[in-house]
């Protein structure tokens, strides 16, 4: 019982986290998490560009030069 207490309180972290995948998995809650996780990306990426308008510009030019 001892070296499973042990194990148990060396390994818990990845024990929950695997079977919290695994759930995820099941129930396909990743595709969700995966669309959140894009529309949040984005809402940052639209907010740098517009508080960056004219950084964004001349890296932009500078990468289309470039090509």
């Amino acid at each position: 019982m001892e070296d499973f207490m042990n194990f148990w309180n060396k390994y818990k972290g990845a024990i929950i986290g695997t079977i919290i995948a695994i759930l995820i998995l099941i129930t396909r809650l990743h595709d969700l998490i995966l669309a959140i996780v894009i529309l949040i990306l984005g809402a940052f990426i639209g907010n740098y560009v517009q508080l960056n308008k004219d950084d964004v510009k001349e890296k932009l030019k500078k990468f289309i030069d470039k090509m």
